[in-house]
């Protein structure tokens, strides 16, 4: 007969994970105290959404231990608790705390910093290590995330490790921005994840392990990290520039065909797909989300290649082989793969950068909650603008949608949908500008037929109106591009640099997953083959002759 305490944790945690978290919170070698902190009529719902979750881990192993208290205790006002619901992990240690409640893909965060406290170590890099070393002043780091956001967890690890290795100065708060809006109204923080130090934005979005910690040390958001020594060679037959769709099937199919494999990725795996609501056109698949289509293409993928998330290539030499450099490593390889896909195309009007994250944002799965009640405008008329409209206003943000032309891009099914939701349009419309001082307040639209103008008062702009490939690799090895600007290649995916390949959006064409999908394979196989039998040496031959 099933325990209360295994039932309770398998409301939160599905009975096959269960087994497994058990294993790996008994191993820990030391206990990870968590002191949870509520006040009644405050954030009900997620109080009662942490203490589901912290007691499910507790009911698994005896090394996480919980002790649940008011905010009224003295612990709260010794520890400086004043929201609710906020969890501590081993405060007499460390100093980390989440305001909010563990959901979502926060709870990839939660767990990370249950196993990172209960093994007392940071698991960071040796480069990190130095680097955060150099750091003799206090760091109070706040980062605001999402439970929808996957990109996240990655940096929100990064400030767990960062407030592991060095206690002494380094001091964390993980929010929830949408257990706490007020909070993130008060920095701003309406894009997913921002990070301060003292108050100091040094961070949008997710970075690698490296440059966090040299933006935490410079208090800046830094671009670029080179290492002080030479990183680990690893040797290989195929480097694969991008782990979205294209990539990672493409490493799926090397590696079957015999071809040792490294896929490279600077960012979140899946690419654009990771920040899609719903995908409806993918074979086998009438309704799935984009996230959950990762996990499953992620999964299969660790079946067989080596992934390298976080790192970025920033320099590729030619030799006898291809010396592949990136952020922390160097590849010794045969044959690279480009398959970097495109980046979020921006509107390019005033007021743009300055508001981004403060309003303005190119992911509605990972911003729209903070919007929830309130008015929005979505730029664009393609699949994209129609389907995240669609999920702004199924989660209760007041959105309109702006499209510079007469009719939608959109294919017809998602159009019914749109309208059928009776989502307002203002047709052959563009931005002029966004106004706003500290967040976005108004924008400026302009009808591009009449020419009038006038403002309408926005909390929020979202942008999908296409986007750029992302050719910068592709371009410093010298690759030729299409008139359009994406990487021209023949039949078999050969650039027109013997060695480099490409697959996916970074080559044009229709831009859907099952393309992706299918180019990565195709480009795989055809490497396979180019490898055994070299084309280049063929044409060398024949010139020689």
């Amino acid at each position: 007969m099933a325990t209360r305490e295994s039932s309770d944790a398998g409301m939160v945690i599905p009975p096959d994970v269960q087994a497994q978290l058990r294993t790996v919170l008994d191993q820990l070698p030391h206990p990870v105290p968590l002191y949870l902190f509520t006040r009644g009529g405050t954030n009900d719902a997620y109080n009662e959404a942490a203490r589901q979750v912290i007691r499910a881990f507790a009911n698994l192993s005896r090394n996480v231990q919980l002790k649940e208290h008011d905010l009224s205790h003295k612990l709260a006002e010794q520890w400086k608790v004043t929201l609710s619901p906020t969890i501590l992990f081993d405060p007499e240690r460390y100093h980390i705390r989440f305001l909010g409640a563990p959901i979502g893909e926060e709870g990839r965060t939660f767990l990370e910093a249950v196993v990172l406290i209960g093994l007392r170590k940071s698991n960071l890099s040796d480069q990190a290590l130095k680097l955060i070393n150099k750091i003799d002043s206090p760091r109070q780091v706040r980062l605001f995330s999402s439970p929808t956001c996957p990109y996240c967890p990655q940096q929100a690890v990064n400030a767990i490790k960062a407030a592991v290795a060095r206690p002494d100065v380094v001091s964390l708060e993980l929010i929830d921005i949408q257990a706490n809006p007020k909070l993130a109204d008060t920095y701003s923080a309406h894009s997913v994840p921002q990070t301060f130090a003292n108050d100091v934005l040094i961070a949008q979005g997710a970075q690698p392990e490296e440059l966090f910690i040299l933006s935490l040390e410079k208090m800046a958001e830094q671009t670029i990290f080179i290492p002080e020594i030479d990183a680990e060679v690893v040797e290989t037959d195929l480097v694969i520039v991008g782990g979205g769709p294209a990539g990672l099937t493409a490493g799926i199919y090397a590696v079957r065909s015999g071809l040792k494999t490294a896929v490279v990725e600077r960012d979140a795996l899946g690419g654009q797909v990771t920040t899609t609501p719903i995908v409806e056109n993918y074979p086998g698949f009438t309704h799935v989300g984009g996230k959950a289509l990762v996990d499953l293409l992620v999964s299969h993928a660790l079946e067989y290649v080596q992934i390298f998330q976080g790192e970025e290539v920033v320099d590729v030499q030619r030799g006898e082989q291809l010396t592949v450099t990136t952020t922390r490593r160097r590849f010794l390889t045969k044959a690279v793969l480009i398959a970097t896909g495109a980046t979020h195309k921006r509107l390019g009007v005033p007021g743009e950068s300055r508001l981004a994250g403060r309003g303005v944002t190119y992911c509605s799965t990972c911003d729209g909650p903070l919007f929830k009640g309130k008015k929005v405008i979505m730029v664009g008329g393609g699949n994209s603008a129609v389907t995240e409209a669609l999920y702004l206003h199924n989660i209760g943000v007041e959105v309109t949608l702006v499209h510079r032309r007469d009719t939608l891009r959109a294919q017809e099914h998602l159009t019914n949908y749109l309208f059928n939701a009776k989502i307002p349009i203002v047709w052959n419309t563009e931005v002029a500008e966004i106004r706003g001082e500290e967040r976005v307040r108004e924008v400026r639209l302009v009808n591009n037929k009449t020419k009038e103008t006038w403002t309408v008062p926005v909390d929020g702009v979202f942008v999908a109106v296409g986007y750029e490939p992302a050719v910068g690799l592709a371009r410093k090895l010298g690759v030729e591009l299409t008139e359009e600007g994406f990487i021209k290649r023949d039949a078999h995916h050969r650039t027109t640099v013997p060695g480099i390949y490409s697959a996916g959006d970074v080559e044009g064409g229709y831009k859907q997953i099952v393309t992706a999908v299918g180019q990565g394979a195709e480009a795989a196989l055809s490497i396979y083959e180019d490898l055994m039998n070299p084309y280049w040496l063929k044409k060398v031959a024949a010139a020689a002759n």
